[in-house]
């Protein structure tokens, strides 16, 4: 799956199927019955009016306020590795993250229309809240790329542990153990961490993005892969809406990408006036999240941004301070002239035993060009551009590696990649 060219298509080139690249357009190709099937891919921005923080927004998003920790790197709190060392600091995070605090958007109610009336092949979604299926979306028609909150399991015997204790665990600040006595191993949801297998079910069903008469992507940076290269499956002459609020990828380089940049709940209502649906959408909307979420979510874009801002410091702050009560227990517990857990997951990060998959690596960092996604799939954390990676990931082939079939992450079918074809399906968070 390479990346095509992100130069924006020339205004003089008019569209193949659509009037002109417009949403009042995508409405009218929807009204005219041509549309049979809409894919759906989603990323972090359709659920930062919700109240939760998107992780990679240069400058504000989770990651960035992570790496002045005391971290390997700033994704650690969700390496595999990382984790089997110190699992305190990803619990910090899940105790703000976990489901049953936000409530969907209008754009996750959109989604959930859109199935209602029978248009909703697949969603392909990067979030791992939840959201989605809360607004209503049926669970066969989404593909949790990067897994979810909605199952836990030990990540030694991969026994799956129940949700109510998960619950109390959480709601306690606890680690959460395997109950089998001879086992006891960590327990954590079923999020792809880096450094584990992706699910089957991304690669299983990402061919239905080429079956698609119309495909919107809503809020997503499109940086990590594989999702990122789902577009790109996106059959030549069928429409492409991007719903964000900066072009990515290649989006807009086809006669019939339409950019709705902005804020994604914008961007869906506009399309929903257009069809004729907004009174329909917003009795939906607030008939699952209440009268008094749905005004807080329509309210001050500012105050919404501060909130968010807030989210961020206090989860930063969580982490910090789990991170400051290891190195104390670890200056105690240590012999002198050890290697601290960083510098052991720095030095091999080995992981658990491998299923078939491929292994969630952490994406290079965001370049400032359009042309950053192109060179990704060539230079991405899994090509032969990073020998030093790509020998650690063959040793782990060798080892083995942990497997977690989550809803968090992507599903591949376990092919493994080749010493100098990079396999462009693989993910990271």
């Amino acid at each position: 799956m390479g990346q095509e060219e992100s130069t924006m298509v020339d205004e003089s080139v008019q569209p193949q199927v659509l009037m002109d690249r417009s949403l009042e357009a995508v409405a009218d190709y929807i009204k005219s019955g041509q549309v049979k099937r809409i894919c759906v891919m989603t990323g972090a921005g359709i659920s930062t009016a919700a109240g939760i923080p998107d992780f990679r927004s240069p400058g504000t998003g989770l990651y960035a306020n992570l790496k002045r920790l005391n971290l390997p790197h700033a994704e650690a709190v969700f390496d595999i590795s990382y984790f089997r060392n110190n699992p305190d600091p990803f619990y910090v995070l899940a105790q703000e993250l976990y489901p049953g605090k936000f409530y969907p958007t209008i754009s996750h109610a959109f989604i959930a229309l859109l199935a209602r009336k029978g248009l909703l092949d697949m969603l392909f979604t990067q979030n791992i809240d939840c959201l989605e299926r809360r607004a209503g979306v049926p669970a066969d028609r989404i593909v949790e790329a990067h897994g979810s909150f909605a199952t836990q399991r030990c990540i030694d015997c991969k026994v799956e542990f129940p949700e109510d204790k998960m619950l109390e665990h959480i709601q306690a600040s606890r680690v959460p153990r395997c109950e089998d006595r001879e086992c006891r191993g960590l327990v954590k949801p079923d999020i792809v961490f880096f450094g584990e297998p992706l699910p089957r079910d991304f690669s299983a069903k990402s061919p239905r993005a080429s079956m698609a008469d119309l495909t919107l992507i809503l809020g997503t940076s499109l940086t990590v892969f594989p999702f990122a290269s789902l577009p790109e499956l996106v059959t030549r002459g069928k429409p492409r809406v991007l719903f964000n609020m900066e072009r990515v990828g290649s989006l807009g380089s086809r006669p019939d990408d339409v950019l709705a940049l902005g804020q994604c709940d914008e961007g869906v209502r506009k399309l929903a006036k257009a069809l004729g649906w907004d009174e329909e959408l917003d009795t939906l909307w607030r008939n699952v999240v209440g009268d008094k979420e749905a005004d807080r979510q329509s309210g001050d874009a500012t105050k919404q941004h501060d909130e968010l801002e807030d989210e961020v410091n206090k989860l930063t702050e969580g982490v910090e301070s789990a991170l400051k009560l290891d190195d104390a227990s670890e200056r105690r517990d240590e012999p002198a002239g050890s290697a601290s857990k960083s510098e052991l997951v720095n030095e091999g990060r080995q992981v658990g035993e491998q299923e078939e998959g491929e292994i969630l690596k952490i994406p290079e960092p965001k370049e400032n060009s359009l042309n950053s996604t192109e060179k990704k799939v060539e230079q991405s954390a899994f090509s032969d551009s990073e020998p030093e990676e790509k020998q650690e990931e063959e040793q782990n082939d060798k080892t083995a590696g942990p497997s977690l079939a989550v809803a968090e992450k992507e599903s591949r079918t376990g092919e493994k990649e080749g010493a100098k074809q990079p396999d462009p399906e693989k993910a990271a968070l």
